[in-house]
């Protein structure tokens, strides 16, 4: 039988493989759990500074597996949200690691949400965007409630999930969905790129500021400037820090330490 995940490590980024083309990447329990455990171990590798989450085949992800849910044998659907979606979710935002979704094909229903959940999504310029939980009598779960409204607001998100209408990745663009789009032959390539480029950085401050995103959708003003202040100490306090600005004086490419 198929992993229905594959993963390995290059040039210290995870890279993770959505891997049921035969079902659009649709998540089942299995898949589910596999990706929750392969998140924990990027969380605990002092290896792996990055992660990009894709998949393999037309479709990034589908969404949830409709033929687990009419199996007589399966959760209740509050059970799948509750045990398989939202604990992905929460590894996605509070692993201290940048997360890349490189969106390679259709991403549908909790697919699309998951995408949208990541730190930095990239599209395959002929992928589309499908809220389509209200054709099949439900509403939008995996986050989509919270994080489309703060993505590109109220009206578009309302529009989007009452309707389930298809937003093409150039579209989603141009709203401000996710980051940019590419042509699909050289998608995995940009997102390794952009892996890269985070993984030469001080990974103290990626930690530090996706921290400080995180906190900023439910701080006041007041509360997030004591934040920065708080984070910019820690941060200045670090060799890496010590090390840019020495790098900068002598006009040099700074090595960083971290890790």
């Amino acid at each position: 039988m198929m992993p229905t995940i594959i993963q390995h490590i290059e040039n210290n980024t995870c890279l993770i493989f959505l891997n049921r083309p035969e079902v659009f990447n649709s998540f089942n329990e299995k898949m589910a759990k596999k990706l929750q455990k392969i998140l924990d171990i990027c969380e605990k590798s002092i290896e792996i500074k990055s992660v990009i989450i894709t998949g393999n085949g037309k479709a990034f992800c589908a969404g949830q597996d409709i033929n687990e849910i009419i199996d007589s044998n399966a959760p209740n659907l509050n059970t799948i949200v509750t045990n398989h979606y939202n604990p992905i979710i929460y590894k996605i935002r509070n692993l201290k690691k940048p997360v890349i979704c490189a969106v390679n094909g259709v991403a549908a229903g909790a697919g699309a949400n998951i995408a949208i959940s990541c730190d930095i999504t990239i599209s395959s310029n002929t992928a589309f965007f499908i809220q389509s939980f209200s054709k099949i009598g439900l509403i939008p779960d995996s986050g989509g409630t919270f994080f489309l409204p703060r993505l590109i607001g109220l009206q578009k998100s309302a529009a989007l999930m009452f309707m389930g209408n298809k937003l093409s990745a150039d579209n989603a663009e141009k709203l401000g969905l996710i980051y940019k789009t590419f042509k699909p032959e050289v998608l995995i390539n940009e997102a390794k790129n952009i892996a890269q480029i985070l993984n030469n950085l001080p990974n103290k401050s990626i930690e530090l500021t996706k921290y400080a995103l995180n906190k900023s959708f439910e701080n006041n003003l007041s509360d997030q400037l004591k934040l920065e202040s708080q984070l910019q100490k820690y941060a200045a306090d670090t060799e890496d820090f010590k090390e840019g600005i020495n790098a900068f004086i002598e006009k040099r490419t700074p090595k960083f330490k971290s890790f």
